[in-house]
């Protein structure tokens, strides 16, 4: 197969299309370093409650239960008007493109391609903001540039934090700037935040207080590896919080995904476990990778960038990884990186000695 050839997968933990790709068979045994999920697994109480939910199957989701957007404000110190519950972060993505349906977007790339195909899907002309250098760093000069523009302001601007695939941060002083410049433009700045419970950062949740054009998105499948489940929501000004639900599809959340809000955000331990598990890999994980010789981005996310040396030896490294059992992500969807470099999750202590004794035999190939 040829470096950047087509129809590779579009997200992480596809599996059964990368296997066929290669000519692996279907029960090729894999550990899944291409989607960034907790590698704790889901929590152990989950499959008592779902045993006991299957009435909540028998009634439509009720539109008027608070219960989960007041659990989500309590956590996250904000009011219930100010949150919106989202069939994943996904749904969120769409929702705040549909707000600005028409209008020129900025993305500051690369990153998740699901931005650009929001922004395609509601006629918003997209333009590109790239980080620059080996550290992938935000030219804010740049972005407040971009956010005037030469003929007519961005109505929106998308930035990852921390950035996916990148596992970058730009800081919060940045993002405060940024909002004040958006002010001036007329500009909504959204802010992905899908792994911030992974960073040692703090959230931007108190920026809402004082930004009338912030719109921050979170995920609740990632931190407790529940992706099959689709629940994420979205905080902003009670304004721009209505306008996406005035948006939103009917019924759009299912009734398991709304009850086990509360209950999932309320289980302390299992924030604590991760923490744990998170300080014990990182950055310890990813200096074991430089220290093989591999060129590895700081990151403040659950997965690292690793520098491929080229798309050529980027796939040839992923198809050596996938015949030893090792499921990485590539990156010929993420502009900018255009399959150069292979993103590959942290796991546990297991998981991540194999993947470092895999690199390692490629290094002696």
């Amino acid at each position: 197969m040829t470096p950047g050839s087509t129809n590779w997968p579009d997200h992480g933990g596809r599996r059964a299309a990368l296997l066929a790709r290669f000519g692996l068979p279907a029960d090729h045994p894999l550990i899944d370093f291409s989607a960034n999920l907790n590698p704790l697994g889901p929590p152990a109480w989950l499959s008592d409650w779902l045993s006991g939910a299957a009435d909540r199957l028998a009634a439509y989701p009720n539109p008027d239960d608070e219960t989960p957007a007041r659990a989500i404000a309590e956590r996250d110190g904000v009011l219930p008007e100010q949150v919106l519950v989202t069939n994943g972060g996904a749904e969120a993505i769409y929702l705040a493109a549909a707000l600005h349906a028409g209008g020129r977007v900025l993305v500051i790339e690369p990153t998740f391609s699901e931005y650009r195909l929001a922004c395609a899907h509601y006629g918003l002309s997209v333009e590109s903001l790239r980080l620059r250098g080996e550290s992938f760093e935000l030219d804010v000069d740049a972005a407040e540039r971009a956010m005037a523009g030469t003929t007519r302001p961005a109505a929106l601007l998308f930035l990852c934090r921390p950035n996916n695939p990148t596992g970058t941060m730009v800081a919060a002083e940045t993002i405060e700037r940024l909002l004040a410049r958006g002010l001036e433009t007329g500009t909504t700045l959204v802010v992905d935040e899908a792994f911030i419970d992974f960073s040692d950062e703090q959230a931007l949740t108190p920026l809402l207080a004082g930004a009338s054009n912030l719109l921050l998105l979170r995920s609740l499948t990632k931190l407790y590896d529940l992706p099959g489940l689709r629940l994420g929501y979205m905080l902003g000004s009670p304004s721009l919080v209505q306008g996406a639900r005035d948006l939103q599809m009917p019924w759009s959340v299912n009734a398991l995904a709304l009850g086990l809000v509360a209950p999932l955000l309320a289980d302390a331990d299992y924030l604590s476990r991760t923490r744990t598990w998170l300080a014990g890999v990182r950055p310890g994980v990813p200096d074991a990778v430089r220290a093989l010789g591999y060129r590895v981005p700081a990151t403040q996310a659950n997965f690292m960038l690793l520098d491929g040396r080229g798309a050529a030896e980027a796939e040839a490294l992923f198809a050596f990884l996938l015949r030893r059992g090792l499921l990485a992500r590539h990156t010929h969807n993420f502009a900018g990186l255009d399959g150069r470099w292979l993103r590959l999750a942290l796991r546990d202590s297991s998981d991540n000695a194999c993947l470092l004794e895999a690199l390692a035999a490629w290094r002696q190939a």
